[in-house]
């Protein structure tokens, strides 16, 4: 008999297998049926966790923004200073990082996150993150750099996919033109006295 999983960790394997099924079969051609065979449970063990496809989705996307409201609330308790920016832009790549096969998923389903509106989750906290990055009084040409410094982050995950190398690597290189971005933004609103 091999060792039981403890309850709280059913619901992460779901999550995982399916998201594991998603990328090799597609969402649309994904049953619940075959997910529970995946994980060797009865689709009432499933059940008991998620009704459906769909719910897994959102239970994804909830536990993707969880980390992400609390790095938003956190840089908004402080100071606006390059520093503040860079450390936010550090803890949002080490974030990415651990949620890439849902990002994976993002790009690959276009249609499916549109039609469960949870595309917007997603787009809400990027919002949140520019503001916290871009520096109010900054030139348009500064304010595209602290945006694109944000996107850059989740562009480098698909795009350093066709690049040798190691994973972590990659993304420190990813985080290191990210944040050359954003210390090339700053430079004037220091120049200013601006913060």
């Amino acid at each position: 008999m091999g060792s039981t999983p403890r309850r709280g960790d059913t619901r992460q394997r779901i999550q995982d297998v399916a998201l594991d099924l998603f990328a090799e079969r597609g969402y649309e051609k994904t049953s619940l049926r075959e997910i529970a065979e995946q994980l060797d449970v009865t689709k009432a063990a499933l059940y008991y966790h998620f009704k459906t496809k769909e719910d897994i989705v959102r239970s994804l996307f909830q536990d993707l923004s969880r980390p992400l409201d609390e790095l938003i609330a956190w840089g908004e308790q402080q100071p606006r200073t390059l520093e503040t920016k860079q450390e936010l832009l550090r803890r949002y790549s080490a974030a990415l990082a651990d949620v890439e096969p849902l990002l994976r998923f993002m790009q690959e389903n276009q249609a499916t996150v549109r039609d469960l509106s949870i595309g917007q989750v997603f787009k809400d906290r990027m919002i949140a993150m520019s503001g916290l990055l871009r520096y109010p009084d900054a030139t348009l040409t500064d304010q595209v750099r602290c945006m694109t410094a944000l996107v850059s982050m989740h562009a480098g995950l698909f795009a350093m996919q066709t690049i040798e190398g190691d994973r972590e690597e990659k993304r420190q290189a990813v985080l290191e033109v990210a944040l050359d971005l954003l210390t090339q933004a700053h430079a004037p609103a220091e120049r200013l006295g601006g913060q």
